[in-house]
C-alpha cells in the first residue's frame, strides 16, 4: 500500500472548477476521490484519468459521519464547496461555513493536508452573507489546520461558468444587457484551468503551508468591460440598460428569493465592491505569477467556448449580427 500513489479527496469535485481540479490532480497521477452529494452525477469525470484512477462517494458536508467516511485514507483534502445563492437546507452558514468546518476537522483527524477555496471578497464584516460565511470558512478551517493552504479567486471562467455565459444565452433573445451600478465594479477574471493547476501544485507540496493566495487572471476589467468583450467574441451589438444601485437592491428583494432568480440581494451586495488581487497578495507573490503560473488571458480562452452563441454558430462571419 506505501507505493500507491497519495490518494486526494476532492469535496464539490463534480462542479464547474471541480472538473478542472480532478483532471490536474489525474494527470499528476493521484488516485482522486470525489466526495459529492449525487455520485451518479459525477460519472463525467472518469474519463479524466485512468481506468479506476477516479472514484466518486456519497457526502454531503451537513452530514458529519459521511464527511469522516469521505476522508478516510487521504493523503490530501481539497474543499471546492461553494454556493451562490441559498436554497433548501443549502444554506449559505452550513454550507460554506458549517461544512468548511467539518472537512477541516475531519481531514486533521485522519492527518491529511487540507486545501480550502474560497473567494476573494471574503469578508467577516460583510453586509454580504456569501461574503460572510466565505470568511466564516477561511477562520474555520485556518483554526482547525493551521498550515492549511487557502486559495482565494476572483471570478473564473470557462467552458461551464454561470458568467459569459449566462450574459451569452441572453443576447440571443433580449436587445440590451443589464449593468448593475453602471457595470463599473472591477474584477480580475481568472481562468478555471488555472485554478486547477493551483490546486494540484498545492497537492503536490509546492505552495507555502499556511499562507492565503489570491488567485486572478492578467487583466484587470469592468463589468462592462468584459460584457464588451463578450460581445465582440460572439458578433453580437446589444445595447446596455444602466441599473442603479438602489434599484438592483430593490430588484433582489423582490425576486432574490425565487429559486433560480436572476440576481439577489446579496448579489447586488457583492458587487459594489471590486474584485481583485490585493496589492499586498502581489507583493508577497501568493498569487498565480507568484508560484510560476502564468494566467491565461480572456481573449486567448472565450472563443474557444462562446462561439456556440454567435449568430449562426462558429461558422457566423465576421461583421453579422
Amino acid at each position: 500500500m506505501k507505493n500507491l500513489p497519495k490518494r486526494v479527496t476532492v469535496f464539490g469535485g463534480s462542479g464547474f472548477v471541480g472538473r478542472h481540479v480532478v483532471r490536474a490532480l489525474a494527470n499528476r497521477g493521484y488516485r482522486v476521490l470525489v466526495a459529492v452529494r449525487r455520485p451518479d452525477l459525477a460519472y463525467h469525470l472518469q474519463p479524466l484519468g485512468d481506468l479506476g484512477q477516479i472514484k466518486a462517494i456519497q457526502a454531503n458536508v451537513r452530514v458529519r459521519w459521511s464527511v469522516d467516511r469521505a476522508v478516510q485514507g487521504s493523503d490530501v483534502v481539497v474543499n471546492l464547496v461553494g454556493i451562490l445563492s441559498p436554497t433548501g437546507r443549502q444554506t449559505f452558514d452550513s454550507v460554506q461555513a458549517f461544512g468548511a468546518r467539518a472537512i477541516a476537522e475531519a481531514a486533521r483527524a485522519e492527518g491529511a493536508k487540507m486545501i480550502h477555496v474560497s473567494a476573494i471578497g471574503a469578508d467577516a464584516h460583510s453586509e454580504a452573507a456569501y461574503a460572510r460565511t466565505k470568511a466564516a470558512g477561511e477562520a474555520a478551517v485556518r483554526e482547525t489546520i493551521r498550515d492549511a493552504v487557502i486559495l482565494r479567486p476572483s471570478i473564473i471562467f470557462g467552458p461551464e461558468d454561470d458568467f459569459f455565459n449566462r450574459f451569452a444565452r441572453m443576447t440571443r433573445f433580449s436587445p440590451f444587457l443589464p449593468l448593475v451600478g453602471g457595470g463599473t465594479t472591477q474584477f480580475q477574471p481568472v481562468y478555471v484551468g488555472d485554478v486547477g493547476e493551483m490546486v494540484a501544485r498545492g497537492a503536490d507540496g509546492v505552495l507555502k503551508t499556511g499562507e492565503t493566495y489570491e488567485l486572478g487572471g492578467p487583466e484587470v476589467a469592468t463589468f462592462r468591460e468584459c460584457l464588451d468583450l463578450m460581445q465582440e467574441v460572439i458578433n453580437r451589438n446589444r445595447a446596455y440598460l444602466s441599473i442603479p444601485w438602489f434599484a438592483a437592491k430593490a430588484m433582489g428583494r423582490l425576486i432574490g428569493w425565487f429559486p433560480g432568480a436572476p440576481i439577489t440581494l446579496d448579489q447586488v451586495t457583492m458587487l459594489q465592491t471590486d474584485n481583485v488581487v490585493s496589492d499586498e497578495a502581489t507583493r508577497k507573490k501568493r498569487t498565480l505569477e507568484g508560484v510560476g503560473i502564468h494566467p491565461r488571458t480572456m481573449e486567448t480562452i472565450l472563443p474557444s467556448y462562446l462561439v456556440q452563441y454567435r449568430p449562426q454558430g462558429q461558422f457566423t462571419r465576421k461583421g453579422a449580427i
